[in-house]
Formats: C-alpha cells, sequence, structure tokens
C-alpha cells in the first residue's frame, strides 16, 4: 500500500525533515557528512573556546598594560609621560584594577569575577570621565572604555574560554571528587545489605 494514500501515515513518503523517512535531513546530513565536522562551521565551532580563550588572552594583556603605564611608568607611562600618584581618585584606583583584573583575565584565573569588576570600572570611566564631554565615543575619546566595557561584559557571560588556569584547578578539583565519590562506591558495593 502507498504511504500516500494510508490514512494512519499522514505525511507524504521521502518528505525531507520527517523522522523515519528515507529523505530526512538528518539522514542526508549523516550520509553527506559522516565525520559531522567537515563543514567549515562544524569545524569553527570546535575551534570555538579556543578562539574565546585567546581573545581573553589579549584583553587581558591589553588591559594590564594599561594599569602597569599608569602605575610604573612602563610602556609610555601615563597620559603624557610618568606615573599616577599614589591613592588619587579615581585615577590610581583604576590603574590598581586594570593590572590586577587584566592580569587575572589574562591567565584565566577568577575571569568572570575580575572582567565584571573590569567592566563595571570601565563603564565608570566612560560615563564620568568621556560621556560629559560629548555623546558619541568617537567624539569623547571613551572608544578604548567602551570597547574594554564590552568585551570585559561578554567574558563575564561567555567564561574564559580554553587555554586558562581555572580549567586546571577545576579538573583537579573534579578530579579528586571523582574519586572520593568512586571509592564511596566501592564501600558501599563491598558492605552487606542486613535487614
Amino acid at each position: 500500500m502507498n504511504n500516500a494514500n494510508n490514512p494512519n501515515n499522514p505525511s507524504p513518503p521521502n518528505t525531507p525533515g520527517i523522522p523515519g523517512n528515507s529523505g530526512s535531513v538528518k539522514n542526508q546530513r549523516t550520509t553527506e557528512n559522516p565525520g559531522g565536522v567537515s563543514t567549515l562551521a562544524g569545524r569553527l565551532d570546535q575551534s570555538q573556546p579556543y578562539a574565546l580563550g585567546l581573545f581573553r588572552i589579549v584583553v587581558g594583556l591589553l588591559f594590564a598594560c594599561h594599569g602597569a603605564a599608569s602605575l610604573f611608568g612602563v610602556l609610555g607611562g601615563a597620559m603624557g609621560g610618568g606615573t599616577v600618584p599614589a591613592g588619587t581618585w579615581p585615577s590610581w584606583y583604576a590603574a590598581v584594577i586594570q593590572l590586577g583584573a587584566g592580569g587575572l583575565v589574562l591567565f584565566g584565573l577568577g575571569t568572570r569575577s575580575a572582567a565584571f569588576l573590569a567592566s563595571g570600572s570601565m563603564a565608570y570611566a566612560y560615563f564620568k570621565v568621556h560621556q560629559p564631554e560629548s555623546l558619541f565615543p568617537l567624539q569623547n575619546g571613551g572608544e578604548t572604555a567602551a570597547l574594554f566595557c564590552w568585551a570585559f561584559a561578554l567574558l563575564v557571560f561567555t567564561g574564559p574560554g580554553a587555554l586558562a588556569l581555572d580549567g586546571l584547578f577545576r579538573g583537579r578539583v573534579g578530579a579528586g571528587a571523582t574519586a572520593r565519590r568512586t571509592s564511596e562506591e566501592r564501600e558501599e558495593q563491598a558492605t552487606p545489605v542486613t535487614a
């Protein structure tokens, strides 16, 4: 009997996208792409954690360099050369946040918390220092503050990606918890249950 005339099967035969039909999209994908990663999109998806990790490293390094320049006078120093006097508000505190949070983000230690702090400090810098000058970042010189703010906000939501030291510590904690759990399971299996 023809599937199209069968009242129990309302879908026509070999309809793409309908599970169970030989012409379904799923079956076409598996026969055309058996490895599942030969497409460009598949390769890009696989490398996403590494691209995110490199993004984190570059943003953290650039941010830490701003702090080091302001605090220690390296890399050309603070604006106009030299250093920011210790304890001056908000410049010195911003430089400490830049160096500390930038270093943590660079190495991937407490990335989300450090990125949250860095993003907030750049939002403060933009709205307190740059925004009163003019409306748009191009006019008020706040492009760097705006870009850092949004880059760190992105890292708050995405996490550190690959190549982060957080992953090493998470792996050790996870491995220790797994080893502890399996030894407890062995003990439970060895102990006879009495009723």
